[in-house]
C-alpha cells in the first residue's frame, strides 16, 4: 500500500497531466496551480516548489528562444533555403532532401517552432513554384525539425532540460556534442525513411497557396448576409444555385444533417451573379434553420443569413458580384461594408502564444482592431459548417482573412499569426542577418571550446541580439513562450517531489518486477517505448521531468551506468511522430497542411518503429551500462 503523500502526489501529478491534455485551463495556470500545490500540501518546502523559475534549464530555454527570434527575424535562413529550393527543379524527393539539409543542422542549434514557423512560407512558395501539393512537405518539415533537434544540446529544451536534471542529481550532466553521434544517426535513418518512403503515405491534398488562384481546391465555411441593396435580394434561392431539391413544395425548417450540394447559375440579362461553383449549406431567418430540401422555392430576403462553402477565390467572387455582406466579422454582431477591390484574401495560421488562442472566433475582434474580416475556418484539417462563431481557435488552426495589406500584417504581427504568402515579410530585417549568425556562431563555438556554462553563452547571445539590434527589446519578450517556460517551471518541482517522496523508487521497483533485468537491452527497449509513447500525449518536458528520475534510480539499483538510460529519455521524450498534439510543431503544421489525425499515424508510426530499433542498437553500442 502506498503512503499517504505518494497517493497526494500521484493526485496532483495526475489532475496536472488532465489539465495539460485537455486544455480546460491555460497551460500557465495549471503549471503555476501545480506549484501552489505542492507548497500548499507541504510536499514541498515552499523554496523547492519555486525552484523552477531559478533553474538553469528555465533560463537557458529563455535565452534560446530570443536567439532563435533573431535569427528569424532577421531572415537569416531564408535566403539559403530559397536557393537550395531552386535545385529542386519540380522533384518531390529532391525538394525533401533540400529541406531537410536546411532544416537539420538549423534545428539543432535553434528552437524547433521558430524553424518550421519559418518554413511554412518558404514550403508552400516553392509548392506553388513546382506546383505540388504542400501536404507533402509540411509534415516533414516538422519531422525534420524534431530530428535535428536530437543533435545538440541545444536541439530542443528536452535535452537541457535532462542535462540540467542530470547535473542536479549529482551527474556531469551533458554537453553541447555529447549524444550528437545518434541525433546524426536518427536525422539520417529518418530523412532517408521520409524521403524514400515516407512521403509516399502522405496525403496529396489541395494546395494552401495562391489563394486566389483557380486552381486551388481548399474549401472553407462562412456566412453572408443579403443585405437590403444586394442585387440577389428577392430572388428564390434556386434562381442563384442550381435547383436540386427532391419535391416541388417548400418543407418548414428542420434539422437536416446531410446538406445537398447546389450550383451557381449563369446570370441574366446583366443581373451579376456567381460565375463559381459553390456549396449553399443553410439559410438562416428569424431564429430558423432551412436546410436542403426546405431551400426549395425559399425567396433570399434582406437580413438572410446564408451559410456558404466554397473555395477563397470563389467565396470573394460570389460577394463581389452579388454585393452581399459577410457575416462572419463578430464582434457585437457587425456586418461589413460591400467588398474593397483593394482588400486581398489570405490563410493565417494560429501560431503558439497566440492572444486568440482559447477564445471563440466571436471575440477575436480583428475587424474593429485592424479592419480585417474572418471569412472561414479551417479546425484540425476540417472546415468548419456549424458552430462557427462558438469555435475557440487553438494552435494550427487557419482563419481566412479579408483585408488590406498593411491591416493584415499588422494583425499577423500583433496576435501572432502566420501568413501563408510566400517568404517575404515585412519583419525581416535583411541587413541584420550576418550578425545574428555570427552571434549564433559564437555561442555554439564558445560553448563547444570553452568551459563557459551553456546558460551563460545563451544568455549573452540574446542580449547581443538586443544590442545589436536584430531585434527590439519588445520582440525579444515576446519571444518567451510563457507557456514552454512555465512548463518548466511547473513540471521541474514536481521531479523533486518524487524523489523526497519516496514515488521514484516505488515506480523503479515496480518497473523491474514488471520487465525483470536478466536482459537490459530489452529492459531498455522498454523504457524507450514507455518515453515514446507518454511523448505522444504529454508535454516532451513533461515526460522528461516524470523520467529523469526514474532512469537514475533505475540505474543505482541495478548497479548500472546511468547513461544508457537518460540517453533513452532524451531521444524518446523527443520523438513525438505519431499525433498532433505530441510535439509542438506537428500541430503548428496540421491545418497549413490540411492533415487529418490518420495522417501521422500513417507516417508516424512506421517511423516510431524505425526510431525504437535505432535506439535499442545503437545506445547500448555507444554507452554501456
Amino acid at each position: 500500500m502506498l503512503p499517504f503523500d505518494q497517493w497526494l502526489l500521484l493526485g496532483i501529478i495526475a489532475l496536472s497531466t488532465t489539465l495539460y491534455i485537455t486544455n480546460w485551463l491555460p497551460t500557465e495556470v495549471t503549471a503555476i496551480g501545480t506549484v501552489v500545490l505542492l507548497a500548499a500540501t507541504g510536499l514541498l518546502a515552499p523554496a523547492e516548489a519555486l525552484s523552477g523559475f531559478s533553474s538553469t534549464a528555465t533560463l537557458t530555454v529563455a535565452a534560446m528562444f530570443v536567439l532563435s527570434a533573431g535569427l528569424m527575424r532577421t531572415g537569416a535562413l531564408e535566403t539559403v533555403t530559397i536557393y537550395l529550393g531552386r535545385f529542386a527543379n519540380g522533384s518531390v524527393r529532391r525538394l525533401l532532401l533540400l529541406l531537410a539539409l536546411v532544416e537539420v543542422p538549423t534545428s539543432a542549434f535553434m528552437n524547433n517552432t521558430p524553424v518550421v514557423v519559418m518554413m511554412i512560407p518558404v514550403v508552400v512558395s516553392l509548392s506553388k513554384q513546382f506546383n505540388m501539393r504542400p501536404s507533402k512537405f509540411l509534415l516533414p518539415v516538422s519531422y525534420f525539425a524534431i530530428l535535428g533537434g536530437t543533435v545538440t544540446l541545444l536541439g530542443t529544451s528536452t535535452n537541457i532540460l535532462v542535462a540540467d536534471l542530470y547535473r542536479k542529481a549529482g551527474g556531469p550532466g551533458f554537453g553541447l556534442f555529447d549524444f550528437s553521434i545518434l541525433g546524426l544517426i536518427y536525422a539520417t535513418v529518418g530523412t532517408a525513411f521520409i524521403i524514400l518512403v515516407g512521403y509516399r503515405l502522405l496525403p496529396n491534398y489541395s494546395p494552401l497557396v495562391s489563394l486566389l488562384d483557380v486552381r486551388s481546391h481548399s474549401t472553407y465555411v462562412t456566412e453572408m448576409v443579403v443585405g437590403a441593396e444586394s442585387k440577389i435580394a428577392g430572388k428564390a434561392a434556386v434562381e442563384v444555385f442550381e435547383q436540386i431539391a427532391l419535391n416541388d413544395r417548400p418543407q418548414p425548417p428542420q434539422p437536416i444533417r446531410r446538406h445537398r450540394r447546389l450550383r451557381t447559375t449563369r446570370p441574366a440579362n446583366d443581373d451579376p451573379a456567381p460565375t463559381s461553383t459553390i456549396k449553399l449549406l443553410e439559410i438562416i431567418r428569424g431564429g430558423h434553420s432551412y436546410q436542403a430540401e426546405a431551400l426549395h422555392g425559399l425567396h433570399l430576403r434582406a437580413d438572410d443569413v446564408m451559410v456558404l462553402s466554397g473555395t477563397p477565390k470563389d467565396l470573394h467572387l460570389f460577394q463581389q458580384t452579388s454585393q452581399v455582406q459577410i457575416a462572419t466579422v463578430l464582434e457585437d454582431q457587425e456586418r461589413t461594408e460591400t467588398a474593397d477591390l483593394e482588400e486581398q484574401v489570405m490563410e493565417a495560421v494560429v501560431m503558439p502564444q497566440s492572444e486568440v488562442i482559447g477564445r471563440p472566433v466571436s471575440q477575436v475582434m480583428l475587424n474593429r482592431r485592424f479592419n480585417v474580416k474572418v471569412m472561414g475556418l479551417q479546425h484540425q484539417g476540417q472546415q468548419q459548417i456549424q458552430g462557427l462563431r462558438a469555435q475557440r481557435l487553438e494552435v494550427g488552426d487557419v482563419l481566412l482573412l479579408r483585408g488590406k495589406t498593411a491591416g493584415l500584417r499588422m494583425a499577423a504581427d500583433s496576435c501572432r499569426l502566420l501568413l501563408v504568402e510566400g517568404v517575404e515579410s515585412s519583419l525581416v530585417r535583411k541587413t541584420k542577418n550576418t550578425t545574428a549568425l555570427v552571434i549564433m556562431g559564437l555561442v555554439v563555438l564558445l560553448a563547444t571550446v570553452t568551459e563557459i556554462p551553456i546558460v551563460v553563452l545563451a544568455l549573452a547571445g540574446a542580449a547581443a541580439m538586443i544590442v545589436t539590434k536584430c531585434l527590439r527589446t519588445d520582440e525579444a519578450m515576446s519571444a518567451l513562450e510563457s507557456s514552454t517556460l512555465l512548463l518548466l517551471v511547473g513540471t521541474i518541482p514536481v521531479g523533486l517531489a518524487m524523489e523526497s517522496t519516496g514515488l521514484v523508487m516505488t515506480i523503479v521497483n515496480g518497473l523491474i518486477g514488471l520487465i525483470g533485468t536478466s536482459n537490459l537491452v530489452l529492459f531498455l527497449a522498454v523504457f524507450y517505448i514507455i518515453t515514446a509513447s507518454l511523448t505522444e500525449i504529454l508535454s516532451n518536458n513533461a515526460v522528461a521531468v516524470l523520467l529523469t528520475p526514474v532512469a537514475l534510480s533505475l540505474a543505482t539499483t541495478l548497479d548500472v551506468s546511468p547513461l544508457p538510460l537518460l540517453v533513452a529519455v532524451l531521444f524518446g521524450a523527443s520523438a513525438a511522430f505519431m499525433t498532433p498534439f505530441g510535439y509542438q510543431t506537428n500541430a503548428i503544421v496540421m491545418g497549413p497542411g490540411g492533415y487529418k489525425f490518420v495522417d501521422y499515424l500513417r507516417l508516424g508510426f512506421p517511423l516510431q518503429l524505425i526510431m525504437i530499433t535505432v535506439a535499442t542498437i545503437f545506445i547500448p553500442l555507444f554507452w554501456p551500462f
